[in-house]
């Protein structure tokens, strides 16, 4: 038989407070300075849905309203890889050839600005989960 070991828990790296990585939204002020909660519960906010500010669980809790913007971006980044792959066949009928180019391309902008969404999501997530980043040279 095999030892049966414990399960550690995930130790996200430590750096210092002050510290902006590459990637993270510069409506936010770094992780650990004064405020920079606040500044990141305000940005997450504008990142999902109007509605969800009428969630009280979600203002008054950071980490789950990270969590919710991750899922929230993650779908729109979905929605928007299906209009992609599914963009030429559902407009052919409705506009000419550079009507549906110029759709594609929109697309195909949407897809790349989400990733960098997704991105600075996901930095603000870990640092209210209390990660401080490292700086790097």
């Amino acid at each position: 038989m095999f030892p049966q070991t414990t399960p550690q828990p995930r130790r996200l790296p430590q750096g210092r407070a002050g510290v902006r990585p590459p990637g993270w939204p510069a409506e936010v002020r770094p992780p650990g300075v004064p405020d920079w909660e606040r500044t990141a519960v305000a940005w997450l906010l504008d990142v999902c849905p109007p509605e969800y500010r009428t969630y009280p669980a979600l203002r008054r809790h950071p980490v789950v309203l990270a969590r919710f913007a991750v899922r929230y971006v993650e779908a729109c980044q979905g929605a928007v890889n299906q209009g992609l792959s599914e963009a030429r066949g559902d407009l052919r009928d409705l506009a000419d050839g550079a009507v549906v180019d110029a759709a594609v391309e929109t697309w195909q902008r949407e897809a790349a600005r989400l990733l960098g969404v997704r991105r600075a999501v996901e930095l603000v997530e870990e640092a209210v989960r209390g990660r401080r980043f490292v700086e790097r040279l």
